[in-house]
């Protein structure tokens, strides 16, 4: 099962923020064999509440994930404070997003099964009985994923409006001294500040972040020292950020990881939302982008009231006989009867482009040609198109794919700090009752960041 949970994000190639990551097996049945005892709710959130089997299930998948590495789980009611953390998240998302009307559909979930099914290489319904072999409620599965889905619209939603970028930002980020290309690997523990904290809860937070450094000096594995310390929602996966551009980082911590090689660890580093502690697994240099450009012309025929598309077909057949059987000319075949309002005046001409630019028909022709070659007629989404390669050369697009990812990490950056902004207003108003006195963190508990008794 827990290979199907793995896959799960990027089966379905989802760009969510770190803090809606998937729980395994939040809403799994319990085993065979397992005790049965009275449920109990653990948290209020909202009107909504958290059980303890609820609780019990994702500690358990936890706990299954790292089977063979037990010694990198924290003590179990920090682990259970951990996952009813992300709990309580998820479930204020989701509150959120079902009062704003965000839902997804069934073929939605179902596109999204068949995608996690072919991730594994089987189809949908050996997916279903696989899930269920292994003891698992296929309903909860499907769920999962649908929650997934409602999350990643409502992240949609309110990123939507608030981040924009301009031209100017993107000549300036290339232009500060403190623009660094290449990309790092990077992992993190994060020791957060609830807002509105007093000097005593961020000396706390500063005693911990230094218990995690000196445990990390002593020997801990940094992954371990993640699981075991960290508050952030990637905890549980050892702090792993993966591979970033270094535009990507904030500017705060930039300076730090330039003067890093890979293996160091850097200091508790303040931020806004708490203390940060960095490692650097790895770096790579920038490349150059050289990539294959096409110049080419088309003729387009589209169907249409007076025109059925085997009538199109026929049509397009008749001007490729006439192209390359009586030497007419392209271009002026293309402004007579081409239908591409782009290039019809331009004698067909679609300039220089790169293989996708004009989708994946038009791709997969343009590659099969030699220059001057004109193909038969294909079909497109538009019509049937009759296409002719003028040319290839190889362009170096470093320059504008820099701007492209500097553009990139800019919009990420702002929707990254939108959404954190607005899960920290989301606690804020939230009414979250933790009711198990262990599971109560001061230093780490939805509870401190909204209204809770």
């Amino acid at each position: 099962m827990k290979r199907f949970l793995a896959l799960l994000l990027p089966a379905l190639a989802l760009a969510l923020p770190a803090q809606a990551q998937l729980l395994p097996n939040a809403g799994a049945a319990p085993s065979a064999g397992q005790s049965q005892r009275l449920d109990r709710i653990v948290a209020v959130v909202n009107e909504d509440v958290v059980l303890q089997s609820d609780l019990d299930n994702a500690v358990r998948s936890i706990q299954q994930q790292y089977a063979s590495q037990p010694g990198q789980l924290p003590p179990l009611n920090v682990l259970q404070q951990q996952v009813l953390d992300r709990l309580v998240l998820m479930k204020l998302q989701l509150q959120k997003a079902d009062d704003q009307g965000v839902h997804v559909a069934d073929a939605d979930v179902d596109q999204a099964v068949a995608e996690v099914a072919q991730q594994n290489k089987m189809s949908p319904d050996q997916l279903r009985a696989e899930v269920q072999r292994s003891g698992e409620d296929f309903g909860a599965f499907r769920q999962q994923l649908a929650d997934q889905l409602i999350v990643q619209r409502l992240h949609q939603s309110v990123v939507h409006d608030s981040v924009a970028v301009t031209d100017s930002e993107i000549d300036n980020l290339l232009a500060s001294p403190s623009y660094k290309a290449g990309e790092v690997h990077l992992a993190h523990i994060q020791i957060s500040i609830p807002g509105g904290a007093d000097a005593a809860a961020i000396q706390a937070a500063s005693s911990k972040a230094e218990q995690a450094i000196n445990a990390i000096k002593g020997g801990m594995d940094f992954n371990a020292a993640a699981i075991r310390y960290s508050d952030a929602p990637d905890a549980l996966d050892g702090g792993d950020l993966g591979w970033r551009r270094m535009d990507e980082i904030p500017a705060a911590f930039a300076d730090t990881v330039t003067n890093m090689k890979p293996g160091d660890v850097s200091p508790a580093l303040r931020g806004p939302t708490g203390f940060h502690i960095l490692k650097l697994v790895g770096q790579r240099e920038p490349s150059k982008q050289i990539v294959t450009e096409y110049h080419a012309r088309q003729i387009l025929i589209k169907p249409s009231e007076l025109m059925t598309a085997d009538q199109a077909q026929q049509k397009a057949q008749e001007l490729y006989d006439q192209i390359v059987n009586k030497h007419a000319d392209f271009a002026k075949l293309a402004k007579e009867n081409s239908k591409d309002d782009t290039t019809a005046n331009l004698g067909g001409d679609m300039g220089w482009f790169a293989q996708q630019a004009w989708g994946g028909a038009i791709a997969q022709q343009i590659g099969q040609l030699k220059e001057n070659q004109v193909s038969q007629p294909f079909q497109t989404g538009s019509g049937w198109d009759i296409l002719q390669l003028l040319g290839t050369r190889q362009s170096d697009l470093t320059t504008q794919m820099e701007r492209d990812q500097a553009r990139q990490a800019i919009g990420n950056r702002k929707a990254e700090q939108a959404y954190d902004d607005f899960l920290r207003d989301l606690r804020a108003n939230a009414f979250i009752n933790v009711l198990v006195p262990e599971l109560r963190d001061d230093t780490n508990t939805p509870a401190d960041a909204g209204k809770s008794s």
